[in-house]
């Protein structure tokens, strides 16, 4: 289960999971953020949009923070970053963003993690906490997903976290400088009536 709370208004949520602490990007996040996205470029370019020439500038990442914070705002995305519980290292990031109210109430889901730390479930815990706080905290009727038919990785994440493959969308997203297809899923909160909803610390 993954336990939330509301630090303050200006702050957004912080989501737990399993050996994972997620919360909104900060400005003193920066360098970090930088350090990891370099190191894994080659990593994550291929399933990414392609990178901007300024992508890991100050000035970029303070742009960056200032469209999480208005999304956040107007409740349609919520940006965390993935830390390590125990030592509070980045590891990657997780966005529930396109919230859709009234007849949808549908989010869609991303993530990367970096290169170090691939493979360790962190992918699989992060989106774990983010499902509960989506259907939980928000009320959410329903999760998408979507992914490169070759990146098996974050295919195995979205099954595993009890996503199901619903279609093909042709030419869906460009990805890498490349118009791609991609494999879609989803999730409905009836899907995951078993799991327990998050609470909220006081």
């Amino acid at each position: 289960m993954a336990l939330f709370d509301w630090k303050s208004e200006n702050e957004g949520p912080v989501l737990y999971g399993a050996g994972v602490m997620l919360r909104p990007p900060r400005p003193s996040d920066y360098r970090e953020w930088a350090e990891i996205r370099e190191a894994s470029r080659d990593y994550l370019q291929p399933w990414e949009p392609a990178w901007a020439e300024d992508d890991l500038t100050r000035g970029a990442y303070k742009r960056r923070l200032a469209v999480y914070a208005r999304e956040m705002e107007l409740g349609t995305a919520y940006p965390f970053f993935v830390l390590d519980q125990q030592t509070g290292g980045l590891v990657g990031a997780i966005t529930l963003s396109n919230i859709r109210r009234g007849v949808a109430e549908t989010g869609t889901l991303g993530y990367w993690i970096g290169r170090p730390y691939a493979g360790e479930g962190r992918a699989t815990a992060a989106v774990g906490a983010v499902l509960d706080f989506a259907f939980g905290g928000l009320a959410l009727h329903r999760v998408e997903a979507a992914c490169v038919p070759s990146n098996h990785a974050s295919r195995r994440v979205l099954e595993k976290s009890g996503f199901r493959h619903e279609g093909m969308a042709k030419a869906y997203l460009k990805i890498n400088g490349v118009w791609a297809d991609h494999l879609l899923f989803g999730v409905l909160e009836a899907d995951l009536g078993g799991r327990k909803q998050p609470e909220r610390d006081q």
